[in-house]
């Protein structure tokens, strides 16, 4: 990581503060249950610029958290080994899938090699195995894929596209003669979703759409709605599964966090600490911190348990995506820096946060 950038300019220096909800109860603190609080401020992004009129659009770790995959600039899916290096000629290059921008980038669940990308301008999702680099198999699509979404055993793929319903892709055989591959499922996909999500079970999943104000909960593969809980004035923009099971995050244009209780779907928990719409939330792997992007160049870390904002950490840009590393308290996320007088030229930018890498 020594090629990463560690400064922070003084417009990043200045971002706002959180504001600090009301003293939590003592029995939600980290003391109180015998934990210890991560020390975030001890820490500094680690920014790779890359130049390039086009952001970086999203980024994903594999399920063993080895490797970082990124996508956006360009036809090519860069793929690196933060442990190695993050240096820009360090990323392993994918191509040959796309013929033109990549946009979204998921790995399979069950196995560290093998994921997914997908193109709303070629309209493919095209399916790849990171230990060889000519793509495994190509879908073309009559509509736009927007994001992509496997299940736990990672033999189904859900696709949201562009203003049209859903899309499902199951992984087997035509027949017994044939080799396993992935293909669209006839399953009626007429519902519209801006983000879908299978929960960990992978007998429901959690829709969402910017110009909805509550989420569908559905049964798989029934799709038949569960619940419809109201979570947001104009908008639900992003959702996010806490790990244990106990609380489903959603954030809205409205710019607030909700924290629906898994058992009951009520709202348990609102955050009301940040000033702009939320892009993308994602939570620790132990579900004890959520990392909050919104359209503002910087992003929060909030206690799952008290709702208390722990962190801003600044970023060169407002970041359209951030995840979590699987197995450690560093997170990823992306874009891109605006042009300024005097500045240096727009470029793509992929962040790291967090120790232990």
């Amino acid at each position: 990581m020594s090629s990463l950038h560690t400064n922070v300019t003084r417009e990043e220096e200045e971002i706002p503060q959180p504001q600090r909800p009301p003293t939590p109860p003592f029995y939600t603190t980290f003391a109180a249950r015998g934990l210890h609080a991560q020390n975030f401020p001890a820490h500094k992004p680690r920014d790779l610029r890359i130049p390039s009129p086009q952001a970086i659009t999203h980024v994903a770790w594999s399920c063993d958290g080895k490797r970082l995959a990124a996508v956006g600039i360009d036809k090519i899916t860069r793929i690196w080994t933060p442990e190695t290096s993050m240096e820009f000629r360090s990323a392993t290059n994918f191509s040959g899938g796309h013929s033109d921008e990549v946009d979204y980038v998921s790995w399979n669940p069950t196995h560290p090699d093998l994921f997914c990308t997908s193109s709303q301008k070629d309209r493919r999702v095209v399916f790849w195995d990171a230990r060889q680099s000519r793509h495994i198999q190509q879908i073309q699509l009559k509509v736009s894929p927007l994001q992509t979404n496997y299940s736990p055993d990672g033999k189904v793929l859900l696709c949201t596209t562009v203003g049209h319903p859903l899309v499902f892709f199951t992984f087997g055989k035509e027949n017994e003669a044939a080799k396993e591959t992935w293909q669209i499922s006839d399953k009626d996909g007429s519902m519209v979703a801006s983000t879908a999500t299978f929960n960990h079970t992978g007998d429901g999943i959690i829709l969402t759409h910017h110009s909805e104000h509550s989420l569908r909960i559905v049964d798989y593969p029934s799709l038949t709605l569960r619940e419809n809980p109201a979570a947001h004035v104009g908008g639900c923009l992003a959702i996010a599964l806490d790990p244990r099971g106990r609380y489903l995050a959603s954030g809205g244009y409205d710019s607030i966090v909700n924290f629906f209780d898994l058992n009951e779907w009520i709202c348990a928990r609102t955050i009301a600490s940040c000033e702009n719409a939320i892009s993308a939330l994602s939570f620790s792997y132990d579900g004890e911190y959520l990392a909050i992007a919104t359209t503002a160049p910087y992003l929060d870390i909030i206690a799952t348990e008290t709702g208390v904002p722990l962190h801003r950490v600044p970023a060169l840009a407002p970041s359209p995506t951030v995840t979590w590393h699987p197995s450690k308290y560093v997170f990823a996320y992306c874009g891109q820096t605006k042009a300024r007088e005097g500045s240096p030229p727009p470029a793509a930018v992929i962040s790291l946060f967090g120790g232990g890498i």
